[in-house]
Parts: C-alpha cells; structure tokens; sequence
C-alpha cells in the first residue's frame, strides 16, 4: 500500500488513476467536499480507494474518517453508483433524525466518534474499468460478437491460430486483434468467448484454460462441450477450471444466426457483469 501525505489536499492523483485503469483495476476517488469544526483532513483532499477496501494513494483524514469512508467506497464500487457521505457526530445525527448508515436522498449518514465532534462531506466517485472480453476464433459468430459487444463497453480482444482471418476486423479501431502470445496470464475482469466452431476447438480452450479469467463460455452444444471438456481432463487441466466452462455459450432465446446466437451471448455477459452472479452450469 502506497500513500502520498506530503500534499494531501490537491494532491494530483492522475497518473496513478490512468495506472490503474490501465491495469483493469477497479477503484474510488474519495474527495472531501466539505468540512465543519476540526477535521484533519480540508476540502481537497483526495484518496484512490481499490476494491479490498485498500488506500492505495492520496489521503482523506485519519482514523476517525477513514473507517467510513472506506466502507462506503468499497460498497460504492460494488453497486457503481457513486456516494455522498455524510460523517457528523453521533448528537447531531440525532438532531438531523438520522442513524448512522442510513441513507437519505443520496447521503449516506456516517457516525464521527471523533473527540474533535468535526463533520465532513465526502464524495465518492467509482471508476470502473472496461471490462475485457477475449474472442478465441474467427467463425461469423466471433466476428457478430466483436462488432456489437463495444457498444456494450467492452473492450473487445480477439485472437485465433490464424490472424489473417481477422484483417477485416483488425480495420475497426474499437477492436483488437492479437497474437496468443501476446495475451495477458491474468486479468481482473476478463470474459473469454470460444467461438472457433471446428476450427482448433481443443487448441483454443487449451489458451483459455492458460488464463486467468472470469468466465469462460463455449459455442457449441453440450454434447460438444462434454466432449471437449474431457480432452482437457486428459491434460491435466485443473479440473475446477474445466467444470466451469459454460457451453453452449449465451441465454437460451432460440436463436439461430450468427446474430441471433451472438446477441444471446452479449446477454449472457452483461447479465454476469451486472448481477456478479456466474450462471449455474446445467446438464
């Protein structure tokens, strides 16, 4: 943990925030908006709050503060919804009708038991990163799937055995096209699509299996699926990784079009992404 006192309040914060987003981090900007009585911290101050509930750079006050703040950063970052917090002393939560943790018109009320009895306004800003989502294949399904998930904030990686099969796609500035080697062993908030459909089906989850990813979905029935999943067992692939390939990828909406079937995918992910809740895999 990293954090910077010598400027708490201004303190420029924004190489480290473009650092973090360029890591895929996701995180908070606390800034102390207003202060009453005694505070240790001033209008200014400005603290990076990551998703552990870690301050990783900046400051917002002392003990009394932090505690609050951070609860509510790391509640905020969850929800993606920012917060005003409200930290006052318990007498005049009392006078204001509130109790601390409540929250009233966008103002989350938080107990100072501070002997100082200062109050502070805190606000809370999340900043989540676009999520990545890696395409292995080059069938009319990956390439539906790559040209409508950018609308969707996503920020489409695609990689297959064969890059040529790309160079259309490779034109359109919100994708990226990408050799296996030069994929990332992790990613915070990676989904990974195989969409090769006969084309080095085994060879493709072999990469997804080598990465560190979120969820990893499969097109193709599940007949299909089964089968390629116990190739995998055959080399010694963790098997809770393999158990939690999802196949056939995307909601069931019948489809049937490449457009059809790549829509119903898309759901399948915003869903995932929205709700933090892994579909559960079915016979």
């Amino acid at each position: 943990m990293n954090s910077t006192y010598n400027n708490p309040v201004g303190v420029d914060l924004h190489a480290r925030v473009q650092s973090l987003k360029a890591e895929g981090a996701q995180f908070a900007i606390a800034t102390v908006v207003r202060t009453v009585s005694v505070t240790a911290a001033k209008p200014g101050a400005k603290a990076i709050i990551d998703d552990k509930g870690d301050i990783v750079d900046g400051w917002i006050g002392g003990g009394c503060a932090k505690h609050a703040v951070i609860k509510a950063a790391v509640q905020s970052i969850h929800d993606g919804e920012p917060k005003l917090v409200s930290l006052a002393p318990e007498e005049l939560l009392k006078e204001m009708g509130l109790t601390a943790g409540e929250e009233e018109n966008g103002v989350l009320a938080a107990k100072n038991m501070c002997p100082s009895k200062g109050s502070m306004e805190i606000f809370i800003e999340p900043i989540l990163c676009e999520p990545e989502l890696l395409i292995i294949g080059a069938s009319p399904v990956a390439k539906m799937l790559a040209s409508l998930a950018p609308a969707f904030s996503f920020n489409v990686l695609c990689s297959c055995t064969n890059l040529d099969e790309w160079e259309v796609a490779d034109n359109d500035k919100r994708i990226s096209v990408v050799d296996f080697q030069q994929l990332s062993d992790a990613h915070t908030h990676r989904y990974v699509v195989v969409a090769t459909q006969g084309s080095g089906d085994i060879t493709a989850l072999e990469k997804a299996m080598q990465l560190e990813s979120r969820f990893v979905s499969f097109v193709g029935s599940g007949r299909k699926t089964d089968n390629l999943k116990q190739k995998l067992q055959s080399k010694n692939f963790p098997e809770e990784k393999i158990v939690n390939i999802k196949g056939p990828a995307g909601i069931d909406i019948g489809g049937v079009t490449p457009q059809e079937i790549a829509l119903s995918i898309l759901a399948e992910l915003v869903a995932i992404r929205r709700t933090s809740t892994i579909p559960e895999l079915t016979d």
